[in-house]
């Protein structure tokens, strides 16, 4: 059996998110860009033959039974299979960077490897698919035009980006969000283009900023320094630079008393394995 194996599990922003329907099922049909980043959390998995999926992470407030790492596991795991992961979690949850997701990502990718399944890259996507909508473009590693439920992936290239991020101290709930009868779901169906010429927004932002009082506050602190935008359901809020000199006088400037984030936007992450 392979030998320990460390991995980027890497932040998303999406650079925007228009919902423009739901479904009878409850979900929603949307469309949005997910931008990959060079800065999340550090993954170690060392694979054994004791038939024990064991997690060990900086505190969270994940019950283990609900943890994507472990659920990820678990749907791969065969016979005697065992695993230990340990976590260096930098991503907040509740943020809108897709921690979770990316985190049962890197899992799907790294014990196929080590355990010798060989899974395709769309076998894992399928499986990934099944712990949440956003767990497929990590499984993809590339920065992805998203539509349907977040599931139809058409990958993009980007323009090299740095993004500041404004981490508000509270966690959104992106199922009240998506729940919420206020939430606009008819926006019509934009075409690529229409983003890359600058004809978008984020659906929830609005909605995100009145029910999150430090949602608001972070957008309108970002507002000072160019054009707001949430990611995703929230609660982090961004705005995009053409080079790291100008993200970083910028931060510099932010209130003490605040988080921040500063990373480069990447269309592709390098994986330390081969896929299909």
């Amino acid at each position: 059996m392979s030998s320990t194996l460390s991995v980027l599990s890497p932040a998303k922003l999406n650079l925007f998110l228009h919902i423009t329907g739901r479904r009878k099922n409850g979900y929603h049909e949307l469309q949005t860009v997910f931008q990959l980043l060079d800065w999340g959390d550090g993954l170690t998995f060392t694979p054994n033959d004791s038939a024990a999926i064991t997690l060990e992470s900086n505190p969270t407030d994940i019950p283990l039974e609900d943890n994507l790492i472990i659920r990820a596991a678990r749907l791969l795991q065969r016979d005697d299979l065992g695993a230990h992961i340990t976590v260096d979690k930098r991503i907040p949850t509740g943020a809108g960077l897709g921690g979770g997701s990316s985190n049962a990502a890197s899992t799907l990718l790294a014990l196929n490897h080590l355990w010798d399944l060989q899974l395709t890259r769309e076998q894992l996507q399928t499986i990934g698919a099944g712990l949440g909508a956003d767990v497929p473009v990590f499984v993809g590693a590339r920065s992805a035009w998203a539509e349907g439920v977040g599931e139809i992936l058409t990958p993009v290239e980007l323009a090299q980006r740095w993004y500041l991020i404004l981490v508000p101290d509270c966690h959104v709930s992106t199922a009240q969000i998506f729940s919420h009868r206020q939430l606009t779901r008819n926006t019509i169906p934009i075409k690529m283009a229409t983003f890359f010429e600058g004809e978008s927004r984020n659906d929830c932002q609005q909605l995100v900023r009145r029910l999150y009082p430090q949602v608001d506050k972070a957008l309108k602190i970002l507002d000072n320094f160019g054009e707001a935008r949430l990611t995703g359901t929230g609660a982090c809020a961004f705005i995009s630079f053409e080079n790291a000199t100008e993200a970083e006088s910028v931060r510099n400037e932010l209130p003490g008393e605040w988080t921040s984030i500063l990373a480069k936007g990447v269309n592709s992450l390098p994986l330390p394995i081969e896929l299909d």
